[in-house]
């Protein structure tokens, strides 16, 4: 009797061990579907300036409060976009790493507005021994005779003319995932107007050199070049000019006092002369 008491008080707890799992179970699969959304995220590497196909796109569960900013939930209101930035498999295609609407795919689709792109031939020595690689920048020195001497007396003068400029692409790639060393031919730059116009002009007049820089390191040196009379020691340096000092204006006020007396005054005609006299 008190045997089989036991035995059914055992099954009676066994069986609603199994029920609570059962329905902790269910719970949180309901809790799950609900806490997700469909995001559009990249089926496979996409380099800068790729535009997007459908077989680039897969729609993914998302957890409903992780979803990132930007985010699209479905795969066509991404067709024929443009990547702007490199896009790695899985991850979320995001309205800032896209082209605006119609920008057709290619190097142009990257350049920031109010920018131009420039190319710039290259050698392993020029182009920093291939490790300008797209997205690293860049300062451009130029190599040429200094022609503020005489000509008897004219010297080399290198001088950093551009700093801080953007390597957009090399040769014809601009994928950015990259970090081996690779040596090209060409470089292409992001340049403002002004820019392409210097760059232009040193190209023409001198040799190239490309300084690979930080890419955090935002810090303006000016120089004054330096030429084979300063690299050997035969001169110094010019000292750097400092802008002239302001000097306050000073006002000086006349003294106040009683205004002098006013005079008058006589025209006299003495024949043909006009003479004036004054009390």
């Amino acid at each position: 009797m008190k045997n089989s008491r036991a035995l059914m008080m055992i099954a009676v707890s066994v069986l609603a061990g199994v029920m609570a799992i059962v329905f902790a179970a269910r719970w949180l699969n309901q809790q799950g579907s609900l806490a997700t959304r469909k995001v559009a995220v990249a089926a496979m590497d996409m380099g800068l300036g790729q535009q997007i196909l459908p077989e680039n796109v897969k729609l993914v569960a998302w957890p409903e409060g992780a979803v990132p900013s930007g985010a699209f939930a479905d795969a066509e209101s991404l067709k024929e976009r443009v990547v702007r930035t490199g896009v790695l498999q899985n991850e979320p295609i995001l309205e800032s790493k896209l082209a605006p609407l119609g920008t057709r795919g290619g190097l142009s689709a990257v350049i920031s507005e109010g920018k131009r792109a420039i190319a710039v031939r290259v050698n392993d020595v020029v182009g920093v021994g291939g490790f300008a690689l797209p997205g690293n920048y860049v300062d451009v020195i130029v190599s040429t005779k200094d022609e503020r001497r005489a000509k008897d007396d004219e010297q080399v003068i290198s001088k950093i003319v551009l700093e801080k400029i953007l390597v957009l692409a090399v040769d014809s790639e601009a994928g950015r995932d990259e970090t081996k060393p690779k040596v090209v031919k060409a470089v292409t730059l992001e340049v403002t107007p002004q820019e392409a116009e210097t760059l232009d002009l040193a190209r023409s007049v001198g040799q190239l050199s490309l300084v690979l820089r930080n890419q955090v390191d935002t810090r303006s040196v000016r120089t004054g070049g330096i030429t084979k009379n300063i690299l050997l020691g035969i001169e110094s340096r010019p000292a750097p000019v400092a802008p002239p000092a302001v000097r306050p204006m000073t006002v000086v006020r006349a003294p106040a006092g009683d205004p002098a007396p006013r005079r008058q005054c006589v025209e006299v005609f003495t024949g043909r002369e006009r003479s004036e006299q004054c009390f």
